[in-house]
This record gives structure tokens, sequence and C-alpha cells, in this order.
């Protein structure tokens, strides 16, 4: 349960003074639907106001509050602006000028009446002019203006003075909390205490201590929450797994394992030996052989006289590893079986009925295979693959399934930054695969302006004729799926007038079988060119695909780019990817191409992109279900992710956990960050 004290925080925003059905709307579209998110929601930026007496035009370019009376109005044209003439006390001209709406305009500023105007003063011809004025207050409120003040970021149909009220109540109602952050570090560093630090962190610019405070509270909740889940899976016993190798030295390997696949294969053979359930992540750069560790690791399983379960997010994915396995085991007493929401009625059955009594060793799937029918005999090994689509929870569920927590060996083709590595997996071991197989080449990457596009037909064209088949990934259009989709079905309309049915087309709207269908023709190669939205991101594997066409490319993050230059490449011959680029571009876009075209090499490019994007985006688009950091930026998770990380150790292993003195003020601060499923876990056992 979570502390009363912290209550008033979790009330939703409505509870303060202002706030009606209106003004909720915006405030959802920014994420703010509880106290504490208008807390966490800080200033961007400042504006600083300059008091003066009278105009001067030494203050051109600055924002000023000076006392000036109306004189005149004139409305220049029918649509013109509307200006208000005004003068200083010292009879100094400047003209208040807006756009729109004269009617405010007037009853703002009544002639012949003194008013305290605040705004950038700018020169217009050869006069001065202040358009549309941020206050128009009496004489007698001139104190109510601040000077400095802060700016939040927006949205539409809330103002920034509204946001700032909104932000003075939340922190009125801040609970005083006990410090959860080891003293000698708070000392070190300088840092304020934590209600010190959100009010400073509101009120002055200058405040670095108070914000890079309030980002390492939020990295060390994550750190925290990770140590507990780790020490409370340290606590559970598992059971060892000692295979014997009969199993894999039957296995006709396509090529002799690389040194860092046999590096990962000798960590995970020894963490399944031991009675501590497993806890690894395996990442590997797209094509670096990670499937083939992940069967060395289920076989161990069945050779100790366990099952095996392999995870997949798709179904597409979860079928193309189901043939990978069937075919790589084949001659092998080893049952495999598939489970997707697809699989129905007897087929259904019997597959449930070979898990519960031991005779299906490996089964393959998507999340159906952590549903409550679904039991095993004996689940030694969970593999999930494309770990960043699970959260935690679905992890634990998976886990659940065994007698005793199963080993879980999670993989991701995402390469992740170190960083990110310690502040998302950082309860786990990692190996890493950093070599490629034998016979795959480099990927060459071309980037080409939009206007080349006839002669990017003509290419695709040659590239058919020749027997080749080709991707082509429509541009991210803004938030929307739909536009994305819309994109998708024109880019295909077009190809198919040229080119015919040899045209494919998938976007994350279509039902799973229909997509699958799509995907299945493409595979045997009835199809020559599979026009889709960025659905073909992990895993898909056709060989004969060697030409990567993506339209756009300037939209995409680094990671999503390298994904899907991944869909290439897998065969032996050679493969080209195009970036196509709009004539418009980002100093950052300009950056991600030159960096896709000089490396094919995804921890160089994932590193990158952390610090090109922020943390909060790494995967290529926002996970559900992982951290998420409002309050760190990407400097500061790398500066602090490590101090954090030794700090929650102390906390755990020296200040007695979340029982100590120090835990029990660390318990509010999971509560306050939503990191509490870690208490919930110990509580539970």
């Amino acid at each position: 349960m979570r502390p009363d004290r912290l209550n008033p925080l979790f009330a939703e925003v409505e509870v303060l003074k202002g706030i009606g059905p209106g003004l909720a709307k915006p405030l959802k579209r920014l994420g703010l639907e509880k106290v504490a998110d208008i807390l966490f929601h800080l200033p961007v930026s400042w504006i600083e106001r300059r008091r003066v007496a009278e105009l001067d035009e030494a203050d051109v370019g600055r924002i000023i509050v000076v006392e000036v009376t109306p004189v005149d109005y004139r409305q220049s044209g029918g649509r013109g602006p509307f200006r208000v003439h005004a003068t200083d006390k010292a009879g100094n001209y400047v003209t208040l000028t807006y756009f729109n709406n004269p009617g405010w305009a007037k009853k703002q500023l009544p002639l012949g009446e003194p008013k305290i105007i605040s705004g950038k003063l700018d020169r217009y011809g050869q006069e001065l002019q202040m358009v549309h004025p941020d206050y128009v207050l009496p004489p007698a409120e001139a104190g109510t203006l601040p000077l400095r003040e802060p700016v939040y970021p927006l949205s539409e149909g809330l103002t920034n003075n509204r946001m700032g009220q909104l932000a003075a109540q939340a922190l009125e109602r801040l609970p005083s909390l006990g410090e959860w952050i080891e003293p000698s570090l708070m000392a070190k560093r300088g840092w304020p205490d934590w209600q010190k630090a959100l009010h400073q962190a509101h009120r002055d610019p200058e405040a670095d201590a108070a914000r890079h405070r309030l980002a390492y509270d939020e990295i060390f909740a994550n750190q925290l929450a990770l140590s507990l889940v780790r020490a409370s899976s340290r606590k559970r016993k598992g059971v060892p797994l000692k295979g014997d190798g009969r199993l894999r030295a039957m296995l006709n390997l396509p090529y002799a394992p690389t040194g860092a696949q046999r590096r990962a294969m000798g960590e995970i053979e020894g963490d399944m030996q031991q009675d501590m359930p497993m806890l690894r992540l395996l990442q590997g750069d797209v094509g670096s052989g990670k499937t083939l560790v992940a069967l060395e690791a289920l076989l161990i399983a069945v050779e100790a006289g366990a099952q095996g379960a392999l995870l997949a997010p798709t179904e597409i994915l979860a079928r193309q590893h189901f043939e990978t396995l069937i075919r790589q085991l084949s001659g092998l007493p080893v049952n495999v079986a598939i489970l997707t929401g697809r699989e129905k009625g007897r087929a259904r059955d019997a597959t449930l009925m070979g898990l519960a009594d031991g005779s299906i060793h490996i089964l393959v799937g998507t999340h159906a295979i952590f549903q409550e029918a679904v039991g095993y005999k004996n689940l030694g090994l969970a593999v999930v693959d494309e770990q960043h689509r699970f959260g935690v929870a679905q992890r634990m569920m998976l886990a659940s399934k065994a007698a005793h927590p199963p080993h879980l060996l999670v993989m991701t083709a995402t390469p992740i930054p170190r960083t990110l590595t310690l502040t998302q997996y950082g309860e786990m071991d990692v190996s890493r695969l950093d070599e490629m197989p034998p016979g795959r080449q480099p990927i060459e990457t071309r980037v080409l302006s939009v206007d080349r596009l006839a002669e990017v037909v003509d290419a695709l064209g040659r590239h058919m004729e020749a027997g080749g088949q080709a991707y082509w990934v429509c541009p991210l259009v803004e938030e929307s799926e739909a536009s994305d989709q819309a994109a998708a079905e024109e880019r295909a309309r077009t190809l198919r007038q040229r080119f015919g049915d040899r045209i494919g087309l998938v976007h994350g709207r279509m039902k799973g079988p229909e997509k699958d269908a799509v995907m299945a023709a493409f595979q045997r190669n009835s199809l020559s060119v599979l026009v889709a939205t960025t659905v073909i991101e992990v895993g898909v594997d056709v060989p004969n695909a060697t030409l990567m066409i993506i339209e756009g490319a300037d939209r995409f993050g680094l990671a999503q780019l390298h994904q899907l230059r991944g869909r290439v490449g897998r065969g032996d011959q050679r493969s080209v990817c195009l970036l196509l680029r709009g004539n418009a571009l980002s100093e950052t876009a300009r950056a991600r191409l030159a960096l896709m075209r000089e490396t094919n090499d995804g921890f160089r490019i994932a590193e990158e992109d952390l610090r090109l994007r922020g943390a909060g985006e790494i995967l290529g688009t926002r996970q559900s279900g992982e951290a998420q950091f409002r309050l760190a930026t990407p400097e500061l998770l790398q500066e602090l992710a490590p101090v954090a990380t030794g700090d929650a150790r102390l906390l755990i292993d020296r200040d007695g956990g979340l029982k100590g003195e120090r835990g029990q003020t660390a318990r509010n601060l999971l509560y306050l960050f939503e990191r509490d499923a870690a208490v919930d876990l110990l509580r539970s056992g």
C-alpha cells in the first residue's frame, strides 16, 4: 500500500483550483494526470524582465516592464494589425501591435488610462514597438508581475501563466519525506533536500544542483527497484540444469560458432548449472547469431530433463523461430511445438496436453504461452526474444509458470548503450555478441535525395528483373498509424501501376493472418517487393532480399534505421540500403544519415543515438512497460546511473534494505516514481 502521506501527490489534477474539464484535456495531452506529474513537469527556459521608468532605444530586444498611457487607436486595412499608440511618463511613444481581436486590445487598453505593460521591445521602422504585450495590469498591481518567470512545455489551450499557477499549488502539497540519498554523496555533490530541490527547480533558472538532485532521485528509484528485483530473484532457489552434451553434439551447424558466440554459450552454461536462477541479457547486433546461442541453451535444458520456452513478440517472428528450430533440430529426438493466438481447437489441446505430460520439449510462441490455461510439466528455461517489447511484469508472469523459478535468457537485436543497459536491465548479467558470423557481408548504404525517386524506381525494376527481392519502407508520418498506412498504400499503388502484382503490402492495421499471408508470399518469392510501414523492423528473415529502400529516412531514429537495414544482408550476396531523404534536413538528421553511411556497427550507432535523441526514445519508439525518465537527461543518465547503482547496492547490502532507516524513506521514493512493483515483489516473496 502506498504511504498515506503521498496521497496528496497522487490525487488527480482536478483537485487543484481552476482545473475543469476544459483545462484537464491539454494537461492530459502532456501526460499530466496526477499532482506529482505537475511537480515533475519542470520549466525548459526562463523569461527575465527588466523594470524601466521610461522607454529607451538601448532596451530594444529586451523584455521590459514599463508604465504607459494609451492615446490613440489605428486599424490598417480590413484585416491588418490593430495598433495602440501609447506614451510613457516622459512622453516617449511606443506602438502596441495586436493581430486579430481589436476588441480585446481596446478592452485591455482604454484610452487615457495608465497601465503597466510587459513584453519584448522591438523597432518597427523609425518607432518603438511591442507586439502582443504578455501582461497588461493596473498600476496598483505592478508588484504582482514576476521579473523572472519560468517557461513550461505547453499544449494548445494551456497558458504559461496558468501552468505556473498549477505548479505553485502542487508545490504547496509537498509532504516531508526524510532523506534517501547516502549522506556523504549529498555533501560531496552539494545537493539540497528533496522539497527544496523541487521549489528551486520551478523558480530558479540557475538551480543546477536542484535539477541534478531530482534527476538522481529518479535514476536512484529505478536502480533501487532493479537491485531489489535482482536480490529477490537471487534469494529464490532454482533448479541447476547440467546438460550432458549429447543433443548439442548431434547438431549440424551451418558454420563454426564465432568467438563471441562461444563466450556467450560458456557464460549461459555456467549460469544454468547454479541453483540460483539465471538472469542474463544476450545483446547482439542484427545477424550476429543470437538464435544459435538460444538453441544451445534450450538444448542444455532438454538434456537435463527440463522443458524450454521461447517467447517472441509477434506471430510472424514466432513462426519464423519455429521453422528455424524444426530445420536445425531435424533428426534429433527433440519435440518442438508452437502456440500463438491462432492455434485453436484440437491442435491447441494437443499442444497443451504435450506440455503438461512433458512430451513437448520446447515450446515457441507469443505471449499466449503464459496464459493461465498453459501448464508445463517442468519448465526449466525461458528465452525471451526482443526483450524491449516485454515489461518486467510479463517476465514475472512467465517465471510464475514453473514450480521453481526458471532460468531466464532475454535477447535483443537492438544494441543498447552501456548506460541504458544499466538502467533498463540492471538486474541482469550481460553477454554481448560483437562479432559477425562468417559469410555475412557488410551492407552498402547510400543516401539519396527524394528528388531522385524516379531513378530509384528504375533501379528497383532492374533488381527485380535479375531475380532479386526488395523491401520498401514508407516514412513515419506524425504520430498517427493511419497516416503511415496511407503513405504505404499510396506507394504500393504507384509501384503496382508499373510492376503489376509482384508488389505486396503490410502495415500495422492489418489483421495477423492477413499480414502473415503477405509475409509468407514474400518469403517464398511469390512477391518481389514488400512495401511496409515499420512492422517489418524486427527479425524477419528473407535471404534473397538484398535491397532495402527507406523513404523519408531523415524522419527515423538511428536505432530504427539500423534495425530496418538489418533486414537485408542475410544471405551471401551483396546487399544495398538506399536512404531517401527530404531536402530540408536538420543538423541531427544530417548527422544520423552520415553515421549510417559510415558504419554497420550497431553498438556505435546506439551510443550516438543516445547522444542525439535522449533515453526515453532510444529503442526506436517509446516502449511500453519500461523505464521512462522525465527528469534525467541523457547526459545526467550517463553521469549518474553508475553512482545510483552503487548507492542502491549500499542500501541493500549495508543499510538493511527497505527495513533499515534509510530504506524506510527509500520506499517513499519507489512509490513516488512508480517503481513500487519492486516493493510488491519483495512482499510477495
